[in-house]
């Protein structure tokens, strides 16, 4: 048996692009077959719908609300809700996975860190950080940012992305032996393309999620069509058009130390 979670979700309450609550996410993921979520909203140096104007830890609380609302929304059912955020850099953007609230209260300070400061407070609360859709390319982005250095691993697959965009994450963590990841990035229900991980365990919390990716238990799938009931879940490595790029970025990349 596999067990698929969602590991790129945004919420109303705390994304600016967001347009599910949190709590409308709860039985769409379980029809889609999937056995938990992690809800990643953009953090306040990203597209946050968080006013800026206000205590620290009033924006946290405000920052948590899709997360605590889509967990309070599923008592009583089998989908298991996680905590994890998409922090931003130069456009390059990260997802956080075990952290949490406590985390960002005792942090006040995390947005005046560099990359690798951030790793590294990460790291020490025994996180992990994963770059999200390494090979982005959107109007408002200038250039494509790599740092290497402060990856646990990439995500490979977004369902956001274009095919050879996702392919050239995919070559990116071939090159560099990065656990891969895979993530719908959604955002509005429904949605035609789904993205998630794969684990032949169950995965109870965020922490036992860190473990797993760690020990590369999991394996990246995606699925089109995803309206369509029938549609399984699918390996990306078993996909040419979302591991062989048919071309190379349009957008300068960035290489930081």
């Amino acid at each position: 048996m596999e067990y698929i979670y969602e590991t790129h979700l945004h919420t109303v309450e705390a994304s600016a692009c967001g347009v599910a609550h949190g709590a409308d996410y709860i039985n769409y993921m379980l029809g889609q077959g999937y056995s938990g979520i992690i809800v990643t909203d953009h953090f306040f140096n990203g597209n946050s719908a968080v006013p800026k104007d206000l205590p620290w830890s009033e924006r946290v609380e405000l920052y948590c609300k899709g997360y605590e609302q889509a967990l309070e929304a599923s008592k009583g059912t089998d989908l298991n809700v996680m905590f994890g955020i998409e922090y931003n850099f130069q456009g390059d953007e990260y997802l956080l996975y075990g952290v949490d609230k406590e985390w960002l209260l005792a942090n006040p300070d995390i947005m005046e860190k560099d990359r690798h400061q951030v790793y590294e407070a990460v790291h020490n609360y025994g996180g992990i950080m994963v770059q999200a859709h390494p090979y982005r390319e959107r109007g408002y982005l200038s250039a494509i940012h790599l740092t290497p250095s402060v990856c646990d691993g990439a995500e490979v697959y977004n369902s956001g992305n274009d095919d050879y965009q996702n392919a050239l994450g995919y070559e990116f963590a071939v090159k560099h032996g990065f656990t891969m990841s895979s993530g719908s990035d959604i955002h509005a229900i429904p949605q035609d393309e789904m993205g998630g991980m794969s684990f032949p365990y169950k995965i109870n919390n965020i922490r036992e999620y860190v473990e797993a990716f760690k020990k590369g238990d999991g394996t990246p799938v995606f699925k089109k069509n995803a309206q369509d009931a029938g549609t399984p879940f699918i390996p990306v490595a078993s996909s040419k058009e979302q591991t062989v790029p048919t071309k190379g970025p349009t957008l300068e990349v960035v290489i930081h130390d």
